[in-house]
């Protein structure tokens, strides 16, 4: 029986993780780890005995172990807690799925532990992918992309290893406001914001969705997956969402991976690899299609890409620079405090403020993280 931990697992991909873990019975969930989603978190340790459970608070872990001194599970707490579920003995397969740079230390600490890694965490390559890549390589751990983009682009590499990649087709359904123009988005609303037309996904990422800003973070994150340069990866906005994303060969030919809008079908691959075990849900029916339609990127109306872009290609800290000031414009806005098209505004002016740094330690990674936020406090 293959066992698991899920960093982060009361999110979206967490509780998916646990719907196909649930739906098969043949995994056992051996760590789990939130932020402060107690009562969330209480009911799947309940549900699942794991050995281990992890809060962000030490107050809030004091809490769930009251809730929870019935059972045998224990409870911890922190960073030192995200990387006791990350190294837990006996798992084999470690699900980041927790959202922003808190993500790098549980994921650094579970290569060398030698677990198999299932990454949701996009932040931990867009930031530190030199750091990561390389280390998966010298300890001889698999990264399993649980993105559905990237998981289509692994899916449509498989059987193909020897052969040459012409280009990457990074798909994207365009968000809420596909088709609009910059000074049609001066007043959007969180709501609006929050009205993805295809996925159900967290807010934080529903938002980049919106701003194309995590379309961006996936171009990084393929780069250093894929290991293409980033003149080889293409941003195609599809907004069917029916083609999660494709790869051209050196001879003309593109192999795709479509299917339904459902995270639980990248997360299973990632799971049972290279196994395709029976899935519950909606089918593709091609025959109800009406059509497929594809279109180039609007980088002047959705700058958050083309900032992506010019993060990626500065490399170094800047990528960190360009998503520690997204996530903490991302939560002003959901909070209230500043106006939608701020986000860009922000990003783009912590870039500028960032001191470049060409091959950042994790120390200086995460000290580019709290410069940003610093400049943030300042001006906004």
């Amino acid at each position: 029986m293959k066992k698991i931990s899920i960093l982060g697992s009361t999110g979206s991909i967490g509780t998916q993780t646990l719907d196909v873990v649930r739906e098969h019975g043949d995994m056992q969930v051996v760590a789990l780890s939130c932020g402060r989603n107690l009562s969330l978190i209480e009911k799947q340790a309940r549900e699942f005995k794991p050995q281990f459970v992890s809060v962000s608070d030490e107050n809030d872990a004091k809490k769930l172990r009251t809730s929870l001194a019935d059972t045998d599970i224990e409870v911890g707490y922190g960073m030192d807690g995200l990387i006791r579920c990350a190294t837990i003995e006996h798992c084999d397969i470690v699900v980041t799925a927790i959202v922003g740079m808190l993500g790098i230390r549980p994921t650094i600490a579970a290569i060398k532990a030698k677990k198999t890694i299932a990454l949701a965490n996009k932040e931990t390559l867009v930031t530190a992918g030199h750091i990561i890549i390389p280390l998966a390589k010298e300890y001889g751990v698999s990264i399993l992309p649980v993105d559905s983009e990237h998981s289509a682009i692994f899916q449509s590499l498989q059987g193909n290893s020897m052969n040459q990649i012409k280009k990457i087709l990074l798909t994207a359904s365009g968000g809420p406001f596909r088709g609009r123009k910059l000074s049609e988005l001066e007043g959007i609303r969180v709501e609006d914001a929050l009205k993805h037309p295809n996925w159900s996904m967290g807010q934080k990422i529903t938002i980049d969705s919106s701003t194309m800003v995590n379309k961006g973070l996936e171009v990084i994150e393929a780069k250093w997956l894929f290991d293409v340069d980033l003149s080889q990866i293409q941003v195609v906005v599809h907004p069917q969402s029916v083609i999660h994303s494709a790869v051209e060969y050196a001879d003309g030919a593109v192999i795709a991976q479509l299917g339904t809008p459902d995270m639980r079908i990248p997360i299973q691959y990632a799971l049972y690899y290279p196994s395709r075990p029976a899935l519950s849900g909606d089918r593709l029916d091609l025959f109800k299609l009406k059509d497929l339609t594809f279109e180039a990127p609007d980088l002047d109306t959705f700058k958050g890409l083309a900032l992506a872009m010019k993060a990626a290609r500065a490399g170094g800290n800047i990528p960190t620079a360009f998503n520690a000031a997204n996530e903490r414009a991302v939560a002003l806005f959901l909070n209230k405090k500043i106006k939608y098209l701020e986000i860009i505004d922000i990003i783009e002016a912590c870039m500028e403020n960032a001191s470049f740094i060409e091959n950042p330690s994790v120390d200086e990674i995460l000290d580019t993280e709290q410069c940003a936020y610093d400049y943030i406090s300042k001006r906004w």
